[in-house]
This record gives C-alpha cells, structure tokens and sequence, in this order.
C-alpha cells in the first residue's frame, strides 16, 4: 500500500509542477546593471520576462537635424524627469521615418549617466504596463516605458491598460515612470467618416464630438505633452544626407556631389525621410569606401 501511495504521490507532484509551469508568474526583477535599455517580452508558455538589451545603437542628440523644435520639448521634458521635477508622458506623431524614435534613443543615451532607463513594450502586451510599472515603481532609477508604432484597433485590451496608467487608475502615478509612444495615428485609434455622424450641433450651433469621438480622443488627451513631426522638404532632406555622409566620413566635396544621387533615391522611395536620408548615406559611402 504504502509503494502504492508514494507512487501516487509523485505522479501527483508531477502534475502540479505541470500545472504551475503553464500559469501566469510574477515579472522578477532582471539584473538592472546589465545594460540601459530593456525589453518586455512573453515567452510560449505566456511568462512575461524583462530582458537587457546587450546591443544598443548609439545615437546623439546633434546627429538628429531639422527637428530642433521636438527636440528641445523632448529633451526638456526628459531632462525634467531625470531630474525629479514635474514632467509628462509624450505622445510622438506624425511622418514617418522623421526621427520619433531615433530622437527617444538619444535621449535615453544622454541621460543614462543620470539614472534613466528605458523598457520598450509592444503593441500587444500593453495590457501588462501595471505589472511592469509596479516592478519598478520601487527602483531608484527613472524609467521611460516606451512604445513604438503604436495603434490600437476596436476592442484591443491594450487600450484601456494603457489609459489607465496614464490617467484615471486609482492608483497613485509612479513619479519614476514615464510613458512615451510614437505613432503615426494623431488619436491612436483609427478614424472612420461614420464617426463624424456623430458630432451634434447644440442649440446656438457649437458643434460637440458625440460619445464615439469623445471615446478616441480621450487616451491622446492623457499625454501631457504632444510632439508633431512633419515631413521634410527637399533642402531639409539634403541637410539630412549631409550630416550622415559626414558621419560616415565622406569628404564635403563628395558630399556636395551626392546631392542629385540622393535626391533620385528619394524620388525612387516616395519618401524624403530621415530614415530615407539615411540609408541613402550609408549606401553611398559603403561604395564609395570600396572605390
């Protein structure tokens, strides 16, 4: 009898272990000293895990031209928060390839020396920030949670993780943690023409957004700060290739002679971008390295 029940026994505590493999666990805490920049990730068995970024590429504040403006509101902001002074969560939009996300990146690097840190968290795991931002809520250092690209469609649980964090939630705002998205959607949400139905005209003719509208709107209001990026026109563009050419170390003459090369491989992209500006330079300069 007694074989019998130790047999049972094991067979038992199997299972369990099982079973406890595949629930949801707890975020641990990584080894914060292993790099600046984190990652949120889920595994198969639905385990989330915050992982060290080893390889990070490098990008200044004054390698980002033609976007003085985003700069210094980001670079304020950021420096505010860094600081432990009042500072809000950003909302990037607007073209793409512009330089949202290269001017993030360079914040993080400028900063870095001063405590922050950053956690990029996809699209779709939005619905894990209160576990995230109470995994750090205790850390002394400042910590940027950031979004790329990021949109929502109807009915993604995301949506209302993410309003919650940043406005509404019972509980308290996290004065280590911000909050910063890049999208391209002004109201993160998409937008269809049977939404203007339902704007209403009041009885003195002021028109008001109906409940659908308000709904969009609401989540963008909660950034405190929005930052527009805007498409560069052809002598921005240039200036762009320009400042790449000569971090590759093109000489100026050469760089003046790009010009028109440039300019047919934006017009062959549809797109005069700093992404495009970019990988402009670095084709050149990688052929003309090997001349």
């Amino acid at each position: 009898m007694s074989e019998k029940f130790e047999h049972l026994m094991v067979r038992a505590e199997q299972l369990i272990a099982r079973i406890e493999s595949i629930l949801p666990q707890p975020l641990c805490q990584p080894d914060w000293g292993a790099s600046i920049a984190f990652r949120f990730r889920k595994r198969g068995s639905g385990h989330g895990l915050i992982e060290p970024v080893r390889h990070i590429a490098l990008m200044k504040l004054d390698q980002l031209k033609e976007i003085d403006q985003q700069k210094e509101k980001i670079q304020r902001n950021t420096e505010q928060f860094v600081r432990g002074l009042p500072a809000n969560n950003v909302l990037l939009t607007g073209a793409r390839g512009t330089g949202k996300s290269s001017l993030i990146r360079a914040c993080l690097h400028a900063y870095a020396d001063q405590g922050l840190r950053l956690i990029e968290v996809d699209k779709s795991d939005m619905v894990d920030l209160p576990d995230i931002v109470e995994l750090v809520s205790s850390r002394k250092e400042k910590f940027i949670i950031f979004c790329d690209d990021l949109s929502f469609e109807e009915g993604d649980g995301g949506y209302k993780a993410l309003k919650s964090i940043l406005d509404g939630s019972v509980a308290a705002s996290t004065p280590n943690v911000l909050i910063y998205v890049t999208s391209n959607r002004r109201h993160l949400l998409p937008e269809y023409m049977k939404d203007n139905l339902s704007y209403k005209p009041s009885d003195d003719g002021e028109i008001h957004p109906g409940e659908v509208v308000e709904e969009k709107i609401s989540l963008s209001e909660r950034f405190g700060l929005w930052v527009s990026f805007y498409p560069f026109s052809q002598d921005e563009y240039l200036t762009i290739v320009a400042q790449w050419l000569s971090s590759f170390g093109t000489p100026a003459l050469a760089i003046e002679k790009a010009q028109a090369e440039a300019l047919v491989w934006a017009l062959e992209r549809g797109s005069r971008s700093g992404r495009v500006a970019y990988q402009f330079a670095k084709d050149y300069a990688g052929r003309h390295a090997q001349a």
